[in-house]
């Protein structure tokens, strides 16, 4: 008897529509499954045999193929257990198959039976959505998750026995509504707790506002990573079509602890220096996303920065500039989102001592050079905001504490978001400053006579490329978005102009 169940697998972020067909027929007692299937896909024997028995059902010593449709796309994953038991219960004649036609169905089986979460349920609501599915039956601990879609009606079932219970009775039960997810700021990061640094912190509020990546060069203990992971607390909270996005690849990522509910809060992300280029950029078996799509929305910060290699660091140019990420393979290609922003800290030299006004630096002029040659010219002109963060006296820090907190940077940041967000009603795809195109700027941007004058005069100065100008320009109308002004003054052109003058002189020394 054969039996058909529709299921569903992800490729990137998106979802397409596998048909899981069981057939039961007489023979030798085997198991063959096909459809180019991993490893995983072809365990679920082992599995699905186990949670059938294990759940009261009978299982028949008979031949069962399973093919899963369409068979020239590789299938990866665990969510196939369940349509397959599902499937086999069916062509068995223990179900009818009118319990579960127009049902999308996904889950693995634990070997009692126990239905288990998956990876990248919010796509697989999204996909049933779309298909017009009767409902999507998935484990319980990703119903949060899916929720999130509010199109798709979901249905969820602890154990294979209670969701076959329920199909015979025809009382599918509906999961439950989720409470709305919250942005939650961490208390214990806050700018306040931050002494100094008066440069830095003002480059990160315009890096917040704008969505400008940053790079901060300074000796160790100055406070560049501290600044770095107080970031996130001054960043709006997510959009819900942001919010879809991001739990989008932290789920395919496997980066959802079950039946926790997603936060509004912008994702935060901060791989070590030894991190690898798939680890960096995305690949693997899948393939999986990686850092740069992890901190969609959000924030990459890789302190050391220096400390990668040349090559996984040049990576990343394309993802800066077009805010995606295409992995491809032999047999297709997979698109991951990255519109993230960089924060780079590093050291002025190998030892980290060339700002010391004692002469502590023992560093060669040659690897001061070396050094600061694996940021590229490329990537570092793709770089809106460089900064020199120098070292707190003692005599500060133990000073009164009178810095502003997070809360009231935050609020800023916001009124300065909302501006941008009006004026780029009419552009497609862009929200903030630092996606906004240069030539629109150029003519919409409310750039004045004498702004223009200057930024032209600095960018003939310091030698910046076509990107840098318009980057400058850009860091500039955020200042004025900041300011709450309506035009580009020359002051916002100087400030962005000074920031952008600091990348020639990221890793020197002092005396060069």
């Amino acid at each position: 008897m054969l039996a058909a169940v529709r299921s569903a697998a992800v490729l990137g972020i998106e979802a397409y529509d596998v048909t899981v067909e069981v057939d039961v027929a007489a023979g030798l007692p085997m198991w063959t499954i096909v459809g180019l299937a991993s490893s995983a896909v072809k365990e679920a024997r082992e599995r699905v045999t186990a949670a059938i028995t294990n759940s009261g059902f009978d299982l028949p010593s008979r031949r069962v193929t399973v093919n899963l449709s369409p068979a020239d796309v590789r299938k990866d994953g665990t969510a196939f257990d369940l349509p397959i038991a599902l499937g086999l219960l069916v062509a068995t004649g223990q179900l009818d198959a009118a319990a579960i036609a127009g049902l999308l169905v996904a889950g693995e089986l634990g070997l009692d039976g126990a239905i288990r979460p998956i990876r990248g349920a919010l796509s697989l609501a999204r996909r049933a959505a779309r298909g017009a599915a009767r409902a999507l039956v998935i484990p319980e601990s990703n119903a949060a998750e899916a929720g999130l879609v509010t199109q798709a009606r979901l249905s969820t079932a602890p154990t294979l026995r209670a969701l076959v219970d329920a199909l015979r009775a025809n009382t599918l039960p509906r999961a439950a509504q989720a409470p709305a997810p919250m942005a939650a700021f961490d208390a214990a990061l806050d700018f306040a707790d931050v002494i100094g640094q008066p440069v830095a912190k003002r480059a990160l509020e315009i890096a917040a506002a704008g969505g400008h990546n940053l790079l901060m060069v300074g000796p160790p203990g100055a406070g560049k990573t501290m600044l770095a992971r107080r970031l996130p607390g001054i960043l709006p909270a997510l959009t819900e079509d942001e919010l879809l996005e991001v739990v989008a690849v932290h789920s395919v990522g496997g980066l959802l602890p079950p039946g926790t509910l997603p936060s509004l809060t912008p994702p935060f992300r901060a791989p070590h220096h030894t991190v690898s280029m798939a680890g960096l950029i995305g690949g693997g078996p899948g393939p999986r996303p990686g850092e740069v799509s992890l901190a969609h929305r959000g924030v990459l910060f890789l302190d050391e920065v220096l400390e990668l290699p040349r090559h996984v660091l040049d990576a990343m140019r394309q993802p800066l500039e077009d805010g995606r990420v295409v992995i491809a393979r032999a047999a297709h290609a997979v698109a991951f989102p990255a519109r993230f922003q960089l924060v780079g800290a590093a050291n002025p030299c190998p030892c980290g001592k060339a700002a010391d006004a004692n002469g502590a630096c023992r560093c060669s002029a040659a690897d001061i050079e070396r050094y600061r040659t694996r940021l590229s010219g490329p990537l570092a002109d793709r770089i809106d905001l460089h900064v020199h963060v120098g070292a707190v006296s003692l005599a500060a820090l133990g000073a009164a504490n009178g810095e502003e907190s997070s809360a009231a940077v935050r609020a800023r940041v916001e009124a300065a978001r909302e501006r941008q967000r009006e004026r780029y009603l009419t552009l497609g795809g862009v929200h903030v400053n630092a996606e906004a195109p240069g030539r629109w700027l150029l003519a919409e941007g409310r750039l004045t006579d004498v702004g223009r004058a200057l930024l032209e005069q600095a960018a003939t100065r310091l030698g910046l490329s076509a990107r840098g100008f318009h980057r400058a320009l850009r860091v500039a109308r955020t200042i004025a978005d900041l300011d709450g002004v309506a035009e580009v003054a020359d002051s916002a052109v100087a400030e962005a102009v000074r920031y952008r003058a600091n990348q020639a002189s990221d890793v020197r020394r002092p005396s060069d």
